[in-house]
């Protein structure tokens, strides 16, 4: 296989091939699997990386949460590709992505620490990357990414057991 690949903004045909690229990780308990509307919601968030032959071989969202604030999510690649740094090309756009909307910290929820401890990201010890008067505008929100960010008790305690991370760029 050569690691011949490129990145690309999503469109509403690429869903299917979302859900194909989250469902093993999503049953070994690595991502949460969705339902297929609400990638059509948030479509415009994901990026895909395209083999040269067409096939979707990853995926990548960037969530904006606040002014300063975005969550990279559902990052996935697939099993054959792995190791042919898709994984991190696709986080390489998200974050510029992040850097063109204005915004200046990047979160994750993740299992894969070392990947993204590689990246910059930290893991976040406490919740003071959010002051006070904007962590009562979240807790507005009815995002269950903004609600596990914040550690509230409704979401989980933290449904996977992942790691919070987060990164200033």
């Amino acid at each position: 296989m050569t690691a011949s690949f490129t990145i690309r903004p999503a469109r509403t045909s690429d869903v299917a091939e979302i859900r194909r690229l989250v469902k093993p990780l999503a049953d070994k308990r690595v991502l949460l699997e969705k339902e297929a509307v609400a990638y059509f919601e948030s479509i415009q968030e994901f990026k895909i990386a395209e083999a040269s032959n067409g096939e979707v071989i990853g995926c990548g969202a960037l969530h904006v949460m606040w002014e300063d604030i975005a969550e990279v999510r559902t990052l996935a690649t697939s099993s054959e590709w792995r190791g042919h740094g898709v994984g991190r090309t696709l986080l390489d756009a998200l974050l510029a992505e992040a850097v063109s909307l204005g915004v200046n910290r990047v979160f994750c929820l993740t299992f894969e620490v070392d990947f993204f401890t590689r990246h910059g990201f930290e893991v976040m010890a406490d919740q003071s990357a959010v002051d006070p008067e904007v962590y009562s505008e979240l807790l507005r929100s009815h995002d269950e990414g903004v609600a596990e960010f914040l550690d509230l008790a409704r979401v989980k305690p933290n449904t996977l057991g992942n790691t919070r991370m987060i990164r200033a760029l």
